[in-house]
């Protein structure tokens, strides 16, 4: 198994190194000019053309390229052209509330889909079955951000039971922290929830019909645990790699409920730079969230060998 995680990790160096490369290639192409946005309207040519030579713009792009893999070399992202400060510390400033989103509404998204799902299973075809997929099938539907502000508009204006914008750091009020985070997870949940579900359910149903069920129920084994020990353990393969992509699937999905829920969170932070061309902001940003989607896909083959075990891994 550990041969297999040190072979993971080091397959995986080339994808960042191509992500890095395209997020690098991508941000010059794309029309705009920083040297002009921190200028200003007023500005005359002259003084853009000294801006961006003191930031060194006017160099050729290989030579920036090679500056930008040397300087991740050394750990460092650059510096933000806009903030005046590190690219690292920008970021991981506000990763804290990015992955909490993205946690907080991965755990709801696993916990719901998979009781549904599994409850859609065991009572196939009947009422129950139904609804649940009909439940999933709204959230797969749903826009995030529609949801979002419908959430805001019920549960914060009408109802005034929850925030409808804003952080409160865990460390200060944890309670606060819940409220604040209750509505951005469970929009960001709900959609997700409808894989999980629909995946689910699938494969219980394929698992409830293989010989080990009926043995189970032949040795007189109770019904939880026919249905949670043997047939979810062995229907959760394909379920944790659905979970696996629905990670990187969060945290792509969080830039657009940050902004709906004016969270200060790293989804948010690459939109303000997008929308100012500050291209170190933009570069580490989508470089760090591409790293942990590539952990997530590494801790997701690793469960693989822990699930089932018929699953091995450089054996």
């Amino acid at each position: 198994m550990l041969r297999f995680v040190i072979y993971r990790t080091i397959s995986a160096l080339p994808v960042l190194v191509v992500v890095s490369l395209v997020c690098f290639l991508i941000m010059w192409i794309v029309p705009g000019d920083v040297a002009a946005e921190i200028a200003g309207a007023d500005a005359t040519p002259q003084q853009v053309a000294a801006i961006r030579s003191n930031l060194g713009l006017d160099r050729p792009l290989v030579a920036r390229a090679l500056d930008w893999y040397w300087n991740l070399l050394h750990g460092d992202l650059g510096q933000s052209y806009l903030l005046n400060r590190s690219v690292t510390d920008a970021v991981l400033e506000r990763l804290p509330v990015t992955l909490s989103l993205a946690g907080l509404a991965l755990t709801l998204a696993i916990v719901l889909g998979i009781l549904l799902g599994a409850a859609a299973a065991v009572n196939h075809n009947r009422t129950l079955d139904q609804g649940a997929m009909a439940l999933a099938l709204v959230g797969l539907s749903l826009p995030d951000f529609w949801l979002g502000l419908m959430l805001i508009v019920l549960f914060g204006v009408h109802l005034g039971w929850l925030p409808t914008g804003g952080f409160v750091p865990l460390s200060e009020d944890p309670v606060g922290w819940v409220r604040s985070m209750t509505l951005p997870a469970l929009t960001l949940a709900f959609t997700q929830m409808g894989v999980i579900a629909r995946m689910t359910r699938s494969s219980m149903l394929d698992a409830l019909g293989q010989d080990y069920i009926r043995t189970a129920k032949a040795k007189g084994l109770g019904f939880g645990q026919i249905v949670f020990v043997h047939a979810l353990r062995n229907a959760l393969i394909p379920i944790v790699t659905v979970i696996g992509v629905m990670t990187g699937v969060l945290i792509g999905g969080a830039v657009v409920i940050e902004t709906v829920y004016s969270l200060p969170g790293v989804g948010r932070l690459i939109v303000g730079a997008i929308q100012r061309r500050d291209y170190p902001i933009i570069q580490g940003g989508l470089l760090m969230t591409a790293t942990i989607f590539v952990f997530v896909n590494i801790v997701v083959d690793v469960l693989y060998g822990l699930l089932d075990p018929r699953v091995r891994h450089g054996s």
